[in-house]
């Protein structure tokens, strides 16, 4: 099968696993601080990272001289990516905040021309701007059933979600300049342990109420985050970005949008005319 069929499907199950969180933390936050299951997700993911490197024999040796790198690759993909989106979330709505996170593409685009000497053609952009356009247009069509108000806690709440947005953007410039030098795995775990690490003084207050009222949906919830949405997504993410342009892969995040309506219309919600335009924008 050609690689790009096989990458392209990669990504686009990876979309499909992360438009699922969606769902899950939905439920898992009903008892479980947002802030307390992001942290609980790693803790779990970490370990498990670190086994499957010594399983795989993978060489655990990175140099004292890309601390800062990874170091940048744990506070943007772990701890500040899911302190500035499960807050701002709170501080916004889900519609606003799926759009906002959307711009991690235009995030990627931009960083990749800059940082990565990626050309941006005329197509490329084309395709980015009617891919976000999709997005728009699917979240827009379910606004009329948000609570929309542009007051003081709206746009802090929406300037986060950016944040977190840009936050991912940097985690994959930076991690594709480290995956030309060192292996998935080895980076990824550095990646998990050191973003585990930074989020202790955000939760550490809390984190032994939250697992004392921790029950078996809770756990299955931050396990599921962590094995698919953490180990599985974070490994193909860069296994994808190994072998095709980074602004190219970042398309494919308007997926997640996307999959997580289709998700919602399972659980009760209708699929509308402006829903089936902005899928066809997107794909």
């Amino acid at each position: 099968m050609n690689d790009k069929i096989i990458i392209s499907f990669l990504l686009a199950l990876i979309s499909l696993v992360w438009a699922s969180s969606f769902i899950v933390v939905k439920t898992a936050t009903e008892e479980i601080d947002p802030i307390g299951l992001g942290f609980l997700r790693f803790l779990i993911a970490t370990p498990i990272m670190v086994l499957i490197l010594l399983i795989r024999g993978k060489d655990i040796y990175i140099p004292a001289k890309e601390l800062p790198s990874l170091s940048i690759l744990g506070l943007t993909g772990v701890t500040l990516l899911y302190l500035f989106q499960y807050v701002g979330i709170s501080y916004t709505n889900a519609s606003i905040s799926a759009v906002l996170i959307s711009t991690n593409v235009i995030f990627i685009a931009i960083l990749s021309s800059v940082f990565l000497r990626e050309t941006l053609s005329a197509k490329r952009v084309l395709g980015i701007i009617l891919s976000f356009l999709g997005v728009f247009v699917v979240i827009l069509s379910n606004l009329p059933r948000e609570n929309f108000t542009l007051n003081n806690i709206f746009f802090i709440g929406s300037i986060l979600v950016l944040l977190s947005a840009f936050c991912w953007a940097i985690y994959s410039i930076v991690g594709k300049r480290l995956l030309k030098k060192y292996d998935i795995l080895t980076v990824t775990s550095y990646a998990f342990a050191l973003g585990t690490f930074f989020y202790i003084p955000f939760v550490i207050s809390d984190l032994i109420p939250v697992v004392q009222k921790l029950s078996v949906n809770g756990f299955l919830a931050a396990l599921y985050l962590a094995i698919f949405c953490s180990v599985f997504g974070y490994i193909g993410w860069y296994y994808a970005l190994e072998k095709t342009e980074a602004s190219k892969a970042a398309v494919f995040l308007n997926l997640i949008p996307l999959f997580a309506i289709v998700m919602s219309f399972f659980l009760g919600e209708n699929i509308t005319g402006v829903f089936i335009l902005g899928a066809m924008l997107i794909i």
